[in-house]
């Protein structure tokens, strides 16, 4: 799905912030925090976090936070989890993962903390 069709969806009004903003979270393979967005957008702090609260209220984009206190964006998908290691702070995204229900709950997130592979290795050596 494009830009237009997710915004046009949505009846959120596409503005030059909002087309930057989600065009760098479209094109990313993983939730990306402000600190990893800010460089390549040509917006102040207050408007970014302003468009993400806009785009939160429509249900386009998911978010969390991580243990190093950084809230996490990414375009709302299928549901998956996320790997958070709690050893560098890396964040990824779990395609594989038990899938599990809550009787009468509806599921938005799904947060596995521990310590990645990279991480695992470096501590066993």
């Amino acid at each position: 799905m494009n830009l237009d069709q997710i915004l046009e969806n949505k009846n959120v009004k596409l503005t030059p912030a909002r087309r930057s903003i989600l065009e760098i979270l479209l094109l990313s393979n993983k939730p990306l925090c402000y600190d990893d967005i800010k460089d390549k957008i040509s917006m102040d702090k207050a408007t970014f976090y302003r468009n993400i609260t806009k785009f939160e209220e429509q249900n386009l984009i998911n978010s969390f936070e991580s243990n190093d206190k950084k809230r996490y964006f990414e375009i709302q998908k299928a549901l998956h989890a996320h790997f958070v290691c709690t050893l560098c702070n890396k964040v990824e995204c779990v395609k594989d993962y038990p899938y599990f229900s809550l009787d009468k709950y509806v599921i938005d997130n799904i947060i596995i903390k521990g310590i990645c592979a990279k991480c695992n290795t470096a501590n066993n050596n």
